[in-house]
């Protein structure tokens, strides 16, 4: 695979232009990862307002009413409703798992039975989010499908 990197003048002018001979589940994550890269959120830690990046959440939790995106290092309150993050970034990976929780897929490590026809999501930062039943095929169905 090559790889090139043009300078040009215009901020506007900048695009990055994929060319493969079939559309992969890499060729899609490497879409994803580039497209949450030019995403930026804004949250509250401590009573300071801080921005990040997308591609740094590794889920979004919902606890009394109030959402908290969770980095590696940090859980920042978001001023948005779960089902806002849901429809505003599923198409960067983001996938419902249960009442309280939307997680990013590229972030996802493995995915384990639990009880009851449960999962647990084990994600690269060390945590573990149980995967309601109602959610447990959409979530099969999208890592064993590939759609991410």
């Amino acid at each position: 695979m090559k790889v090139q990197v043009r300078k040009i003048n215009e901020k506007d002018q900048e695009q990055l232009i994929i060319e493969c001979v079939e559309v992969t589940k890499e060729v899609e994550e490497i879409k994803s990862f580039v497209l949450s890269k030019g995403t930026t959120l804004t949250g509250i830690l401590e009573e300071r307002i801080f921005t990040f990046p997308l591609s740094a959440v590794y889920y979004f939790e919902a606890v009394d009413e109030r959402v908290f995106a969770y980095t590696k290092n940090h859980s920042y309150e978001m001023k948005v409703r779960l089902y806002q993050v849901e429809d505003l970034y599923k198409e960067h990976h983001f996938i419902r798992c249960g009442k309280s929780f939307v997680i990013n897929l590229l972030k996802l490590q493995s995915i384990s039975p639990a009880l009851n026809g449960r999962f647990t999501a084990h994600m690269k930062n060390g945590e573990k989010i149980i995967v309601s039943r109602q959610y447990v095929p959409s979530l099969k169905k999208a890592v064993l499908g590939g759609t991410f």
